[in-house]
């Protein structure tokens, strides 16, 4: 493990977020279905924590170029709903790393749980360090959890290193305008785990330095709108969430949150969507 990566700080993050396996299966049971017989058809409308759902795994997979001959890295992938829906979807392979182990061990019950575990497999990883070979797979994709890592150099060289010769990386992430203060930063980084920002243009810069094309899309408008709805589904997980952790614990996830959301309104914050291309710079 890395020790520059402040692992405590990420981990416990996502040891209290309020999208859970255990959330999941709840909100199953609530909504009639019986988690012993739930198909990934109906699962993927539940386990996708990412902004967009499975619309946005959809414009990932067609930047990357995803059918179903390809063997996909998906790194920070979380509870693994990007993974199951690209199997499910896009007949590939694919798997997840993560660096929370106890999102691995949800993500591997939920991918039996839907019977796509001949194809689908995950393993706790640090991102800094893929413990895969060089040219092992056909595109890496990752969806918001690069503003996690620090090092953005270094992560950026591992996600082409193991692609292999036409491979292509697509991933959207959280960034820093030319608005976000220093104060912001340290409370993101302090409240959320955000270790380290990047940029549209900081971003494309190390991507080239690595050989690639780059394709960079602003998504930061059409995220405004799916933060604050997404904010309105944490509050309703409220009763769930102090159960679990407490009512104080909901309280600071709640300013915080409503913190997060109201960047995107002053402009601090933004998003990207990109597309690395290696080999062809």
């Amino acid at each position: 493990m890395t020790q520059d990566l402040p692992v405590g700080a990420v981990t416990e993050f996502y040891e209290t977020h309020p999208i859970s396996e255990q959330q999941i299966i709840d909100k199953l049971q609530m909504d009639g279905v019986d988690p012993a017989l739930v198909t990934e058809d109906i699962l993927q409308d539940y386990d996708q924590d990412h902004y967009g759902g499975v619309a946005a795994n959809d414009a990932l997979a067609e930047l990357a170029s995803i059918d179903d001959g390809c063997h996909v890295l998906d790194v920070c992938c979380g509870l693994g709903g990007s993974c199951r829906y690209l199997a499910h979807n896009y007949e590939c392979r694919v798997t997840g790393v993560d660096l929370t182990e106890s999102r691995v061990e949800g993500a591997k019950r939920l991918t039996a749980m839907v019977g796509l575990g001949d194809r689908v497999a995950f393993q706790t990883a640090n991102a800094l360090d893929l413990p895969f070979g060089d040219g092992t797979f056909d595109a890496v994709i990752s969806q918001e959890g690069f503003c996690h890592i620090p090092d953005k150099d270094r992560l950026v060289a591992q996600c082409v290193r193991v692609l292999k010769s036409g491979g292509r990386l697509a991933f959207t992430d959280i960034l820093a305008t030319d608005s976000t203060t220093q104060r912001t930063r340290q409370r993101l980084q302090r409240d959320m785990a955000f270790i380290e920002l990047g940029s549209h243009n900081s971003y494309r810069t190390r991507l080239e330095r690595e050989g690639c094309v780059v394709e960079v899309e602003d998504v930061g408008d059409v995220w405004r709108a799916i933060l604050v709805d997404r904010l309105a589904m944490f509050r309703s997980l409220k009763d769930q969430t102090v159960e679990r952790f407490g009512s104080s614990h909901f309280a600071k996830w709640d300013d915080t949150y409503s913190f997060f959301v109201g960047l995107y309104e002053t402009g601090e914050l933004g998003g990207g969507r990109f597309l690395a291309q290696p080999g062809h710079g």
